[in-house]
């Protein structure tokens, strides 16, 4: 076992409120120590993703008190639990928002682990990787491919793993039209695997740099307005539900709608001619399966996606959520560990 201090600096939700009213806190706290399945990591960057910034403003409801937010971790493994098997001390070692299941609930048993009762959050549930070490599951941590930097890798944690299930759930047809509204750091991973597929990607956002950086990685056409063809599928990133309806109304016959947020504003009235009639279909993305974590690593490593990171060290974590809250990041936020 490496030696590691007694005490570390962490992060944590503190009131909630309007990003304004600086709602994390840096605390000292012990040293965190791995259980028997566990692995304690070093952090050496952490992704900052929207769900810590509803979690921060209050949007969604804290599951536990000055919890540290951050599921996009990557960590050198400084010491393990005797149960663990997989990694050892040194490795570096990712860890993502699944962080834990029953195991045992129909759920579960059906590969469906992402809709299990007991499911467990980093970073909401337990602490995450806003800190300088942080305890993680082994059996849910992901070994990270060769070749990415620390800081490129931690978007893939969750930005590209929960696009990576958007886009299946998307249900897009081989070739076909892709719409994405919203384009930050899940949307600008997802787009790059759908191009790779063979799709047609239409980007709608209302950030000019973001447009910009929509064409720039393959899309065929991004704007603020309506696609300039009908969609087969398309998937809503922005947290808007206004924008619900307007993605229904811009698929084609028996196009589908995936809406990735785990937190979502109120959904105006449908039309049932307009929005729904024709087949079309409307799905909600719940979390994600550690197979779908898996299998989108791998597809990673093969496609090489360019992951355009601003970087901010760690104790300027109010900062990056303050920025991420007023649209300033384009593509992923990212913390760096010392």
């Amino acid at each position: 076992m490496t030696a590691t201090p007694d005490a570390m600096r962490a992060w944590v939700v503190g009131t909630p409120g309007p990003i304004t009213t600086a709602p994390l806190r840096l605390l000292e706290r012990a040293t965190p120590q791995p259980g028997p399945h566990d692995v304690l990591l070093r952090v050496r960057a952490c992704g900052v993703c929207r769900t810590d910034l509803h979690l921060a403003e209050g949007d969604l409801p804290p599951h536990r008190a000055l919890c540290t937010p951050g599921h996009e971790v990557v960590g050198e493994v400084t010491a393990a639990g005797p149960a663990v098997s997989g990694f050892v001390v040194g490795d570096r070692v990712g860890a993502a928002w699944l962080a834990g299941t029953c195991g045992h609930c129909r759920h579960c048993r059906t590969g469906r682990e992402n809709l299990c009762p007991e499911s467990r959050y980093t970073g909401w549930d337990v602490d995450g990787g806003y800190a300088d070490y942080v305890v993680v599951d082994a059996r849910y941590a992901y070994r990270l491919p060769d070749g990415w930097s620390d800081e490129d890798a931690a978007p893939l944690l969750c930005a590209g793993i929960i696009g990576y299930r958007a886009l299946r759930r998307a249900d897009l047809p081989s070739g076909g039209r892709l719409g994405i509204y919203g384009f930050g750091a899940a949307a600008h991973l997802t787009a790059q695997l759908a191009v790779a597929r063979g799709a047609e990607v239409h980007v709608v956002t209302r950030s000019p740099r973001a447009q910009e950086l929509a064409r720039e990685l393959g899309a065929a056409s991004a704007g603020s307005g309506e696609p300039p063809v009908a969609l087969d599928s398309a998937i809503l990133f922005a947290p808007a539900g206004s924008l619900v309806p307007t993605a229904l109304e811009a698929l084609d016959r028996g196009g589908t709608l995936a809406v990735a947020g785990i937190h979502l504003s109120a959904i105006p009235p449908l039309d049932y001619v307009r929005h729904l009639f024709q087949e079309r279909t409307v799905r909600s993305v719940t979390a994600n399966t550690r197979e779908d974590g898996r299998s989108f690593l791998r597809e990673a490593a093969k496609l090489r996606p360019s992951v355009r990171v601003t970087r901010y060290p760690m104790a300027r974590a109010g900062r990056a959520l303050e920025d991420l809250a007023a649209g300033r990041v384009t593509g992923a936020a990212v913390l760096v560990g010392k």
